[in-house]
């Protein structure tokens, strides 16, 4: 049984390891090229197999871990919100049932989050409050997108950019943590502090250039 559970793990961080070079590369080259696609489809691919099993992985005895079984569901979530908010590039995409589904699924999560961690019912009351109110904000953010998927043109962009960095954010976070070892409550806050503020600039950026393109137009 310990046999397999290793080979388990060891596949969880081959794909892991996948998803965490392929997320940096997709992060560091142009949006939108083609070495961008590319690098962004492995690390779904990474993401979505690495953190499947790190599900069965934290409830076994001797590796369980509720909060890494919580960020495993966590990074699910973004990695597929991410990546289906690509189709409303087209005007002729509509909200689905899943999209919904999705987004009720991770707002009842982040409740439980944040009522465990103040009942301290898993322990770790800090994380499970700080990541509950974090995931509760991207379902807020999700339903104005849902509610609206066109109030900009650049509305799926900013949804896209929000949850696929937010997933890349939880595998470095992973990674600090699992893999490095590394103790302390900064190695599960920090990388989400880096990584929302680069968050907040992509988004910044990508308004201002939506504005500008409108005033360009405007002037014409």
């Amino acid at each position: 049984m310990e046999t397999a559970i290793t080979i388990v793990i060891y596949i969880h961080a081959f794909f892991g390891g996948i998803g965490l070079l392929s997320g940096t590369l997709s992060l560091v080259t142009k949006k939108g090229s083609k070495i961008h696609r590319k690098s962004g489809k492995f690390f779904t691919i990474g993401m979505l197999v690495s953190s499947g099993l790190s599900l069965p992985i934290a409830s076994m005895p001797g590796h369980y871990n509720s909060f890494l079984f919580l960020i495993g569901l966590f990074t699910i979530y973004m990695v597929l919100v991410g990546n289906r908010t690509l189709r409303f590039k087209s005007r002729k995409a509509k909200v689905s049932k899943t999209d919904w589904s999705l987004t009720i699924s991770m707002a009842v999560l982040a409740v439980l989050m944040i009522v465990s961690g103040m009942l301290e019912i898993f322990g770790n009351k800090i994380l499970f409050i700080f990541f509950g109110i974090l995931a509760l904000a991207l379902c807020f953010q999700d339903y104005r997108f849902l509610k609206n998927p066109f109030r900009t043109k650049t509305a799926w962009l900013t949804q896209h950019i929000g949850k696929i960095t937010g997933a890349y954010i939880a595998s470095v976070t992973a990674f600090l943590v699992a893999g490095m070892r590394i103790p302390g409550l900064w190695a599960w806050i920090l990388p989400s502090i880096i990584g929302n503020t680069f968050i907040i600039y992509y988004v910044i950026k990508v308004r201002r250039g939506s504005a500008g393109s409108k005033q360009k137009l405007g002037s014409k």
